[in-house]
């Protein structure tokens, strides 16, 4: 094959070649375009729009109590109560009188006489207390003192308790007597004066 032959040869295949490359192409760029509009068109045909509504809130069920009502009834009043005068209770009987003296107690001795100055408390010698200590002494049917009493104080504490100590230890009486001439319980009263002793 000559060079002539050659070079037409090959202007006859570039033709064909260019022509089917622009064939493929078209063809490509057609099927591709058309294929992708196809797709398109159904992507959108399977797209469906609707409108997306806000869900209401949840409703909450609280059970809530009924307040209970209390209702006092009415109370009418009472028809007004005649007192009934009830019976006064009977009297209590009178005590029996007490038996009369007719003989008072009476001291068998002095009693300023029954203190010495031994007598004399230490508390009341060391704070130099003195003075006078009246009593009422309780004189039982047998002439002893069983009560003493102090109706006025001396001032000193321990002058009018050593004062009622020695009465009852000390003191004896003639007992009172009644009418009939029996022994009774009485009272006497007594001043006892306390002085320092001298030095």
């Amino acid at each position: 094959m000559s060079y002539a032959n050659r070079k037409q040869l090959s202007n006859n295949r570039t033709v064909p070649i260019v022509m089917s490359a622009l064939i493929t192409g078209l063809m490509g760029y057609a099927l591709v375009s058309g294929l992708a509009y196809s797709v398109v068109k159904e992507a959108a045909e399977e797209l469906k729009t609707f409108d997306v509504e806000d869900e209401p809130p949840p409703l909450v069920r609280i059970n809530t109590v009924a307040p209970q009502i209390q209702t006092t009834p009415v109370i009418q009043p009472a028809p007004p109560v005649t007192p009934v005068a009830r019976p006064a209770p009977p009297a209590p009987p009178a005590p029996p009188p007490a038996p009369r003296v007719s003989q008072a107690a009476r001291a068998t001795g002095s009693l300023p006489g029954l203190f010495s100055t031994d007598d004399y408390p230490q508390s009341a010698l060391r704070n130099e207390e003195q003075g006078t200590t009246a009593v009422s002494l309780t004189i039982g049917p047998n002439g002893r003192v069983s009560g003493c009493n102090v109706t006025s104080s001396s001032g000193s504490g321990s002058l009018d308790s050593t004062t009622c100590s020695i009465l009852t230890k000390r003191a004896r009486f003639t007992p009172a007597k009644d009418q009939a001439g029996q022994p009774i319980g009485d009272t006497s009263s007594a001043r006892i004066r306390w002085q320092l002793p001298a030095d």
